[in-house]
């Protein structure tokens, strides 16, 4: 089959020809209909993950992926041939990933049905990013009028978040540069995030907006000790880039590290939202499977939002 791979890191992704991956107990075999670029892909392919998990040559990235079961693995129940799925590819290893024309996944975790409304295209987009955003605005947990400061708005994560936090009734602080990346993020949240650029004087423009610091953060982008300097005393901060209590001294914070955990109820939720409007998924551009190479460039280069790929 074709699918983007790596013979080794770091490298650049291409698109190859590798073996059509088979359903091992407790899996689904899903012909991919579209899939996405996420940071972890990135790192994944500049050799970042090295030693954190193990990988297997070739290696197929990807963990979003929308598309149909087209065979079941022996265990699996709930789930039927033929049905539309999306998800997030889940394994303790690296090497069987999403970006190709099928893959295996487990039935157990990462894994929900597409629901009437929602295009394939949307949902293979939507698994990771949407997952983190969930559960890092959960760990926050923002009340209605509190002051949350997103920093990384402009990318996929923040880009969901922003929208799910204004849609709680919080007051949201966004990072965006002047121009298209502030359109994008007004454009996502109804005009009601306040926008701060990231490449200027960040702690004086927040300031100004929250002059006792705000009650909230998500770390997705930038210095995270600038952003907890933000965060007023006694205030809840969370990180998807690793920051923790042990690197902020002398603060009281409460400081929690995301690891998106993409659970049947949470994708459901997201399914559901993006189905009815509620929330939009952020892509800003979308390539054919043979332009992937591209998208990761693109995305290194700072591309808004996400990058959506698609399969015939």
């Amino acid at each position: 089959m074709r699918a983007v791979a790596l013979d080794n890191v770091p490298a650049a992704p291409r698109v190859t020809e590798v073996e059509t991956p088979r359903p091992q107990a407790g899996e689904v075999l899903v012909k991919v209909a579209a899939s996405s670029v996420n940071g972890f892909d990135a790192a994944t392919a500049a050799g970042y993950l090295q030693g954190a998990m193990e990988h297997q040559f070739p290696l197929v990235v990807g963990k979003d992926f929308a598309g149909t079961i087209t065979e079941l693995g022996d265990g699996v129940t709930g789930f039927a041939v033929g049905e539309q799925v999306f998800g997030v590819v889940m394994k303790p290893f690296l090497g069987t990933g999403s970006m190709g024309e099928y893959v295996t996944v487990p039935a157990a975790v990462g894994l929900a049905r597409i629901p009437d409304g929602l295009p394939a295209a949307e949902a293979g987009a939507l698994g990771l990013a949407g997952t983190a955003a969930l559960n890092a605005l959960d760990a926050v947990a923002p009340g209605e009028g509190e002051t949350v400061l997103i920093a990384g708005a402009t990318g996929g994560v923040g880009a969901i978040a922003a929208q799910y936090a204004a849609a709680r009734g919080a007051r949201v602080i966004a990072t965006a540069r002047p121009g298209a990346q502030a359109g994008f993020v007004a454009g996502l949240t109804g005009g009601k995030a306040e926008l701060v650029d990231y490449t200027g004087d960040l702690t004086a423009q927040v300031k100004a907006l929250a002059p006792d610091g705000v009650a909230a953060a998500l770390h997705l982008a930038g210095d995270g000790v600038q952003i907890a300097d933000l965060v007023a005393d006694g205030g809840r901060l969370a990180s998807t880039l690793g920051l923790n209590a042990e690197a902020l001294p002398g603060r009281n914070l409460t400081v929690v590290p995301v690891m998106a955990h993409p659970d049947a109820a949470t994708l459901d939720q997201l399914a559901a939202d993006a189905a009815s409007g509620a929330l939009r998924v952020p892509i800003t551009r979308t390539y054919p499977l043979e332009q992937a190479p591209q998208a990761f460039a693109d995305f290194g280069s700072g591309a808004l939002g996400k990058l959506a790929i698609t399969l015939p």
